[in-house]
């Protein structure tokens, strides 16, 4: 099985890729078109040149691993992707080859107050939200049936059940190694990990509930407001 895990940034997404990559069974790929998206549009991401040097750039063989053989003789291929780099320029004709497609929001005022403290350009598409939406429709059309969507918030109050609720419906045993790891690097993590990886790196489980949303002002509160109608369509669809 193949799944094929949907979110922007800051979106809890590096820690489900824990939760799934504590698996015996499962072989996990960290953002797999982030090289493409960097050498499509000459951003200057931090550590944009060792992400370059490490990582494939070429969309078209990044899309022949993700469909190809599971890696590692593993049952399951976790595949944690952003939609935002998901550019025009990367074919998406290969989504219906994956078993199992999964959408993971969270409140677009607490997306935004986590990146700004990463990096200053702010803006709705950088952060995924357009996209999100897009592909959810895109995955729909491909697949046949909407794919299954998890958000952030639900899945920090409350563990176990949402996870294994979701393993239900994509069809995967559960697994209660998906609630705990070593804390540290792991071999999946990609070379952008050292800016960005920072918090999940000294944990070794899910982090607390959410408390209160951030509060936001100025071309933040902005973006948040202008993103939250497409989430909490999303958020009607959930897991």
């Amino acid at each position: 099985m193949r799944i094929a895990m949907w979110s922007g940034p800051r979106n809890l997404s590096t820690t489900m890729m824990r939760a799934f990559g504590a698996r015996a069974d499962v072989t996990a790929i960290d953002e797999p078109f982030y090289a493409a998206y960097l050498d499509l549009t000459g951003l200057g991401h931090p550590m944009v040149d060792e992400i370059l040097a490490r990582h494939e750039a070429d969309p078209q063989k990044v899309i022949a691993h993700l469909t190809g053989p599971v890696p590692d003789g593993k049952a399951v291929f976790y595949q944690k992707h952003m939609t935002h780099h998901m550019l025009e320029a990367i074919p998406m004709d290969w989504l219906g080859r994956i078993e199992q497609h999964v959408v993971l929001i969270r409140h677009p005022a607490r997306v935004v107050a986590s990146y700004s403290r990463k990096m200053e350009l702010l803006s709705a598409e950088v952060m995924g939200f357009p996209q999100q939406e897009r592909l959810w429709g895109q995955l729909t059309a491909a697949k046949g049936a909407a794919p299954a969507v998890v958000d952030a918030d639900n899945i920090l109050a409350d563990p176990e059940g949402v996870l294994r609720r979701l393993c239900a419906v994509i069809g995967l045993d559960w697994d209660s190694a998906m609630l705990s790891w070593p804390s540290g690097p792991r071999p999946e993590d990609g070379a952008w990990a050292p800016h960005w990886y920072d918090a999940v790196w000294r944990s070794t489980g899910f982090g607390a509930p959410p408390g209160p949303l951030p509060e936001l002002s100025g071309e933040a509160a902005q973006i948040a407001q202008g993103a939250l109608p497409g989430y909490e369509r999303l958020l009607a669809a959930h897991v």
